[in-house]
């Protein structure tokens, strides 16, 4: 799967046999993110954010790297990884690079929605965080508790397999940007602003 920011600065690949499922996540911290890039339109009619979960190791950029930048919206929440340039979304990962774990927002995925299905399966079949959408979702429970199997054994395996790489953290562990984290303040103007 082609990966491209919006405006084409920054573009690379990933191994789509590799996901480990696809997801929508209705949380407000996805909408809060999709607000502090300016980019409201990458979320669904009801708050929701579509996510392909993989490993890091099956990432990978080829142009534009310079341009990758993180943020935070806590100083220990999750980074959220998009591209300065344009302020495309492209995933989130945990703090620790030793946990091998990268939820590629499928905004930066650089092939039509056709192609996306066909490689991940259709949108909404796992959803998270329903209680938190911004209009009616119907609950996945049965496939959201087989999709987090799915990604706890992608995450056993890429440990197993000592996967170190990833194109979001240097090989000494450190994120390949400092993470801007945004002050309380500022996260709940976004929280508001999302609703």
């Amino acid at each position: 799967m082609q990966l491209r920011c919006r405006c084409g600065a920054v573009r690379g690949d990933m191994d789509a046999a590799r996901a480990f499922i696809r997801a929508t996540c209705y949380c407000k911290d996805c909408r809060a993110f999709a607000r502090f890039l300016g980019q409201p339109d990458v979320l669904d009619a009801s708050g929701g954010t579509d996510i392909v979960p993989t490993a890091p190791a099956t990432v990978r950029f080829t142009a534009g790297s310079e341009h990758v930048a993180c943020m935070s919206l806590s100083p220990k929440g999750l980074l959220r990884w998009y591209a300065s340039c344009c302020r495309t979304p492209l995933a989130n990962t945990p703090r620790d690079a030793k946990q091998p774990y990268a939820g590629l927002v499928t905004a930066c995925f650089d092939a039509a929605p056709q192609a996306v299905d066909a490689a991940f399966g259709p949108r909404d079949r796992i959803v998270l965080n329903t209680g938190s959408a911004t209009a009616p979702v119907r609950s996945t429970p049965l496939t959201f508790v087989t999709g987090g199997l799915r990604i706890l054994a992608g995450v056993i395996g890429a440990r197993l397999r000592r996967e170190r790489t990833s194109p979001f953290f240097d090989v000494s562990g450190q994120p390949v940007a400092a993470p801007e984290v945004i002050s309380f303040e500022q996260r709940a103007a976004l929280e508001r602003d999302v609703r």
